[in-house]
């Protein structure tokens, strides 16, 4: 099982940046894919994710309007292009895979699959 992320980077507030997750080793259709973060001294937190199998979406309060998460199933690829970017957005980025999907809540200890981190920094 691997979940390839990408995209990190240095950007200035209301910069943009796209982060990319390439999975493979697992039946990609049966997960959901997405994104959480974790800034020094915080706990983890679920940013977005998408089910593979019908497109649904969650986006948490923080990111909605800003962020767009899509789905590439035939490359196995998600995106979540970042528009809009603010400070408060820096932190390690972690793409993941659940077999559980909610379009009201994504929260770490569901998660299946986790990607190694992409560091993403916006500076003021």
């Amino acid at each position: 099982v691997q979940l390839q992320a990408s995209g990190g980077g240095l950007v200035q507030a209301g910069g943009s940046l796209r982060l990319s997750c390439a999975a493979s080793g697992f039946s990609f259709d049966d997960y959901a894919i997405g994104w959480f973060r974790q800034a020094p001294g915080k706990e983890r937190e679920g940013v977005s994710c998408i089910s593979s199998s019908h497109g649904s979406t969650y986006y948490a309060a923080s990111v909605k309007g800003r962020f767009t998460i899509s789905s590439d199933n035939a490359k196995k690829t998600v995106h979540l292009q970042m528009n809009s970017l603010k400070p408060e957005d820096t932190a390690v980025y972690y793409c993941a895979a659940s077999r559980f999907y909610s379009p009201t809540s994504y929260i770490p200890h569901l998660v299946d699959y986790w990607g190694k981190g992409t560091q993403v920094t916006v500076s003021s």
